[in-house]
C-alpha cells in the first residue's frame, strides 16, 4: 500500500526533482534556438540511455529479458517520454519556457482523475480536489498581468500540445505504479523507459527532420542538451520512481506545481528576470494546495475543531 502522506525524505526528493525538471524548460528554451523538436528529444533520451546502460552494466546488474517487461517499458517510454517530450519541445517553439511549465502544472489534475478511476488505493477525495483547485489557482496567478492572459490565448495549438503532454504524463505516472509490483527497481525502470523511447523517436527524427543534414549546434546548445540528458532525465527519473514507489502517483506529480516556481527562480537568477508580487501570491497558493492534497491541512483543522 502507498503512504498517502509523504515523509520528510519524500518531500526533500520532490523538491530536488522540481529543480531538475524546472531546469529542463530552461535547457529546452536554449536548445530550440538551433535544433528541431524531435532531434532534441531523441538526443535527450538517447544520451540518457547510453549513460544509464554504462552505469547499469558496470555495476553488474542483470539485464531484463522478459518480453512482457519490455512491452511494459515500451508503453511507459511512449507515454512518459516520446509523446510528452515531443509535445513540450514543439510547444516551446511558439510559447515561452515559463508559460510551458505553468501549463504543465495541470498534470496533477489529470493524474488524480486517472488514478481515481484506475487505482483502488488512490481514490479521489474532496481534499485532493480542493488542493488541485487551489494549486491551479496559484499557477494561474503566476501568469503575470493582462498581457500574460493575452499570451495564453495567442497560440492555442502550442498550449494544447503542452496540455496533451500533461495528460500523457498522467497516464504514464499511473501506469508506472505496476513496476514496483513486478519487482523492478527504479533504475531498471528508467533504463527501460528511455531505451524504448529512443527506439521510438530515432527513426521519426531521421524521417521528419534529417538531423544528419543540420548545421553543427553551438557549444551552448550542446551543453543544454547534455544537461537535459544527465540532470533532467537520468537523475530526475531515478528520483521520480523512488517517490512513486513510496508516495504514489497523485503525490509524485505534485512536483509539477513546484516546477513553475523553479522556472521563475531560475529566470530571476540566470536570465535577470523580475519577480513580482504575483509570483509570491501564486507560490503561496501552490504551497497551500500541496499541503491540502498531502492531507496535513485537513488533519490540522480536525484537531483544532475537536479541541473546541
Amino acid at each position: 500500500m502507498i503512504n498517502q502522506t509523504m515523509s520528510a525524505k519524500d518531500w526533500s526528493m520532490l523538491l530536488m526533482l522540481s529543480f531538475l525538471w524546472g531546469g529542463s524548460f530552461f535547457f529546452i528554451g536554449v536548445a530550440v534556438t538551433e535544433l528541431p523538436p524531435l532531434t532534441i528529444v531523441t538526443l535527450r533520451v538517447g544520451l540518457a540511455a547510453i549513460i544509464l546502460w554504462i552505469f547499469f552494466l558496470v555495476s553488474g546488474q542483470a539485464v531484463p529479458k522478459s518480453l512482457t517487461l519490455w512491452r511494459a517499458f515500451f508503453i511507459l517510454g511512449l507515454l512518459g517520454n516520446a509523446i510528452p517530450f515531443s509535445l513540450i519541445v514543439w510547444g516551446q517553439n511558439h510559447i515561452t519556457s515559463g508559460l510551458a511549465s505553468i501549463i504543465n502544472a495541470t498534470t496533477p489534475l489529470f493524474t488524480i482523475l486517472i488514478a481515481g478511476v484506475l487505482l483502488s488505493d488512490e481514490r479521489i477525495t474532496a481534499g485532493k480536489l480542493f488542493g488541485v483547485a487551489l494549486g491551479l489557482s496559484g499557477v494561474a496567478v503566476l501568469i503575470i498581468g493582462p498581457a500574460g492572459f493575452i499570451q495564453v490565448r495567442s497560440d492555442t495549438s502550442a498550449q494544447l500540445a503542452v496540455v496533451g503532454a500533461a495528460i500523457s504524463y498522467g497516464f504514464a505516472t499511473v501506469y508506472g505504479r505496476r513496476f514496483k509490483a513486478m519487482g523492478v527497481s527504479p533504475l531498471t525502470t528508467v533504463i527501460g523507459q528511455v531505451t524504448t523511447a529512443t527506439l521510438i523517436l530515432l527513426p521519426l527524427a531521421f524521417i521528419f527532420e534529417q538531423p544528419n543534414h543540420l548545421a553543427n549546434p553551438s557549444i551552448q546548445v550542446w551543453l543544454a542538451v547534455l544537461s537535459l540528458a544527465v540532470f533532467s532525465t537520468v537523475l530526475a527519473y531515478v528520483l521520480f520512481f523512488r517517490i512513486l514507489s513510496s508516495a504514489g502517483a497523485t503525490n509524485v506529480v505534485l512536483v509539477t506545481f513546484l516546477v513553475p516556481i523553479t522556472a521563475s527562480l531560475l529566470g530571476w537568477l540566470i536570465l535577470d528576470e523580475q519577480l513580482y508580487i504575483e509570483h509570491f501570491i501564486g507560490m503561496a497558493c501552490i504551497g497551500l494546495g500541496l499541503a491540502s492534497i498531502d492531507g496535513r491541512l485537513w488533519r490540522s483543522a480536525k484537531k483544532r475543531i475537536k479541541r473546541y
